[in-house]
């Protein structure tokens, strides 16, 4: 057994807490800047939709408050005697919400189904080609080869009730890009720590305690009921908790951290982020669909790419947007990812003359026309980062126009292929690069590229990271990650702006540490 495989099989064992469940009833009330854009736990792989799923479904193994990863419906996994085969021992005597009992043949079905062309999540699961039960508590996952990071990629990958799907003909994954309402997309039957009571999208989501947990005794599950409300409106999200209207807010207002932090009774837990932002543009279409140029395609040319790129000052940014709580980063990928460098990592100097020159030389003197499209309610300041950046874009000559849209419209707009130049961010849950090449920068014409909305396509680096699934020598490995990065900095197929720092701030009775991740798993909340 490889020595990668060896350190993901010691994460198996959940730590006992020797803690009881309260017998005091504890409501939080929480809120963050936006929804979770559906309930079909395999339709999008986006952050705040898997931070509600982490509430009321349960993944094989998922990562703690401390970024372990952490047994879940799975106690034990190892590669078995033949290389492809990944073994999972399955947790005995769990039950759905709805009393069904948990067994093989539903991880089977959730994997399968998360396989499906609509599934956002399928990009995790690209090595596998077969999931087989061999008894109710035992799984074999046939891989393309050896992977030996195959359970890294299967923490945000949740576990459905086969027969619950098939008796509300919810078999297949939503269609979010199309538009479908499906009764998944609503209503929700999982294994996790609270149930659903009520889901009122964009509005209000109310779970209880799912008394029957598996967990009951593992972990502190002191609250017992949760209320989630959105608000879009930093001042408001600030404001509600001020007033005690709220007990939990996921992302407080960087311009509103002084006066969170000074007031009584509340405080606020900051750590850096497992979260890149970047913009990202179609380099391959032949014409921008917003452009006064015809004919061609600026963003195609590298040397716009690089012009545009030295245009944007990050450390303003840093400093007059974020109020100090970003790190500018030079590549989609903090430093607790396997592959980061600094020198990877290093910004631009901003040189708005050579800028200029470069734009002439790839035959825009006179700059160009095109639209930027960003979300308003996903990643911190978002529009008011953009709003910067068209500016900053405006000092060498280019007319950028901006657009802010609801997430749940951006994201839509993104799978659909319809923008020209746009901003994402990125964490990396596995902590691997591979899971930024496998999302962001493989082309789209295989298993990959979910995200990859640039339309970049490169076959020999597509046959690179397809590879290093199946490297177990660590080193080569390592160089092949090293290789891949090198290719996507030289084509400078995105942009990127910063890591994210993270700030929860929360009533000071509450304990609760930050996760790098961004994911609140709140059976871990405890009260003094």
């Amino acid at each position: 057994m490889s020595n990668l495989i060896k350190h993901v099989v010691a994460g198996v064992a959940v730590s006992a807490l020797a803690l009881s469940v309260t017998a005091a009833a504890e409501t939080l009330r929480w809120s963050s800047a936006g929804d979770s854009l559906t309930l079909d736990p395999h339709a999008q792989n986006e952050g705040p939709t898997h931070t509600l799923a982490h509430q009321i479904y349960d993944s094989l193994v998922f990562r703690n408050m401390d970024m372990e990863l952490t047994a879940g419906l799975a106690t034990d996994w190892y590669v078995t005697d033949d290389p492809t085969v990944w073994e999972f021992k399955l947790r005995e005597g769990v039950t759905y919400h709805n009393g069904a009992a948990f067994t093989a043949e539903d991880v089977v079905f959730s994997i399968k189904r998360a396989q499906h062309d609509n599934a956002g999540v399928r990009g995790l699961l690209g090595t596998i080609a077969d999931v087989i039960a061999v008894d109710d508590h035992t799984v074999h996952f046939v891989t393309n080869g050896p992977d030996p990071l195959l359970p890294n990629n299967l923490t945000n990958l949740f576990m459905m009730d086969k027969d619950w799907a098939e008796a509300n003909n919810v078999t297949q994954v939503q269609d979010f890009a199309g538009g479908e309402e499906t009764y998944a997309v609503r209503n929700a039957n999982g294994t996790g720590p609270y149930r659903l009571v009520s889901r009122e999208p964009d509005i209000r989501t109310e779970l209880e305690r799912n008394e029957d947990y598996w967990g009951m005794g593992m972990f502190p599950l002191e609250v017992t009921r949760i209320i989630h409300t959105p608000i879009s409106s930093a001042a408001t999200r600030a404001a509600a908790l001020l007033s005690g209207e709220i007990d939990f807010l996921l992302d407080p207002p960087v311009q509103d951290l002084q006066r969170l932090e000074n007031a009584a009774g509340i405080t606020v837990r900051s750590a850096p982020q497992n979260r890149t932002i970047f913009f990202g543009m179609d380099i391959a279409r032949d014409e921008l669909r917003q452009s006064n140029v015809t004919g061609a395609n600026p963003f195609s040319d590298v040397r716009v790419r690089e012009a545009m790129n030295i245009a944007i000052d990050r450390e303003a940014i840093r400093r007059v947007v974020m109020r100090g709580q970003s790190v500018p980063a030079g590549m989609i990928a903090p430093p607790f990812v396997n592959g980061y460098t600094e020198e990877l990592d290093a910004i631009p100097a901003v040189d708005r003359d050579r800028a200029r020159a470069l734009l002439a030389e790839a035959g825009y003197p006179d700059g160009f026309s095109a639209t930027l499209q960003c979300p308003n309610d996903r990643y911190i300041n978002d529009e008011a980062i953009c709003q910067a950046a068209v500016s900053m874009f405006g000092q060498i000559g280019l007319d950028i126009r901006l657009e802010s849209k609801t997430r749940s419209i951006h994201f839509a707009d993104l799978e659909n292929h319809l923008l020209d130049f746009y901003m994402l961010g990125w964490g990396v849950p596995t902590l691997d690069s591979h899971y930024v090449f496998t999302f962001l920068v493989e082309s789209q014409s295989g298993s990959g590229g979910a995200f990859n909305f640039t339309n970049y396509a490169n076959a020999e680096v597509d046959a690179m990271i397809q590879a290093m699934t199946s490297e177990t020598d660590l080193d080569v490995r390592n160089q092949m990650i090293a290789d891949v990065w090198e290719i996507v900095q030289e084509e400078m197929m995105y942009l990127p702006i910063h890591h994210q720092v993270l700030n929860w701030a929360m009533k000071d009775n509450i304990e609760f540490n930050v996760q790098a991740e961004d994911q609140p798993h709140f059976m871990y909340m405890t009260f003094k």
